[in-house]
């Protein structure tokens, strides 16, 4: 497949509710390590508006002779993919969250097989292998609450959603046998409040960064705001802008684009959540 070609996500045969079980927690007053244990039993959400003020991570882990091609795409192409930790061959542990356990603690996973999703387990120990290496990419799930204490509201947590995604027309440079298009989410913001979006962003590239796009869609080769490719449609509000911004699911079109034999990926919106306060990755722009 060449980054020219269409690029069809795979069906999403899970629910969509925001929490998927009815004695769930508030997620906002929930800690991180609280979330991960709830996550541990099953329960299988987005994760957006979880445990506010922490970072969140999106992950895929590859057998170790594809690791250093997934190295060299983060590297290439830093704002959809900006790496926050690698986990050696075989290990499920990482310093950005004390005890957790990457195998279990995610609410949703994704199992490919050259480039197929053939499975979305709550629970990875029975597909982890000894050879997988982990990334761990940052997640713009991160700045959304420093925008919402500045004002700008989250219309896909207002109406209990996933955020939207989308696959463009842009393809991100290859490295090695990767190769794909950028993935993008969108959120609905109030045209006023567009700057205030981008200041916000702009001083977290760990975690995407600014805005890649704000405005027409058409622009991203994106048809239908109402269709993501990966998450639920969000609902704009009078007077909203789609504004745009580099998604860590763009490494599961890769895998799709490049069809290594065997990949372990978040399922998208359903990401893991870290110890480390979002602050950390605040720089001053």
């Amino acid at each position: 497949m060449t980054a020219a070609e269409p690029l069809t996500p795979p069906a999403v045969p899970v629910g969509h509710a925001r929490v998927e079980a009815a004695d769930a927690p508030d997620p906002a007053t929930v800690t991180p390590r609280e979330a991960r244990a709830y996550f541990r039993t099953g329960l299988g959400g987005p994760t957006a508006g979880w445990a506010p003020g922490h970072a969140q991570a999106n992950l895929i882990a590859v057998p170790a002779d594809w690791a250093e091609d997934v190295r060299l795409f983060c590297a290439r192409n830093p704002q959809p993919c900006p790496v926050l930790d690698v986990v050696e061959a075989g290990g499920w542990t990482t310093p950005l969250a004390e005890g957790a356990d990457l195998r279990t603690d995610l609410p949703r996973y994704r199992v490919w097989e050259d480039g197929e999703l053939v499975a979305e387990p709550t629970d990875t120990r029975a597909h982890w292998r000894d050879d997988l290496v982990a990334f761990l990419i940052g997640c713009s799930f991160t700045f959304e609450s420093q925008l919402a204490a500045e004002g700008v509201p989250l219309r896909h947590v207002e109406q209990g959603s996933n955020v939207s995604m989308y696959v463009t027309n842009r393809p991100c440079r290859p490295a090695g046998r990767l190769s794909g298009p950028l993935v993008v989410s969108m959120r609905p913001v109030p045209a006023r409040l567009v700057d205030t979006a981008r200041r916000i962003s702009r001083a977290m590239p760990a975690v995407h960064g600014a805005p890649v796009h704000a405005g027409d869609p058409a622009a991203l080769g994106i048809a239908d705001l109402s269709r993501p490719d990966f998450g639920d449609p969000v609902r704009p509000e009078p007077g909203d802008v789609p504004v745009f911004w580099a998604c860590g699911v763009t490494p599961q079109a890769a895998v799709m684009a490049s069809r290594p034999p065997f990949a372990l990926t978040h399922a998208p919106g359903r990401m893991f959540l870290t110890d480390v306060p979002d602050s950390r990755y605040r720089t001053a722009v």
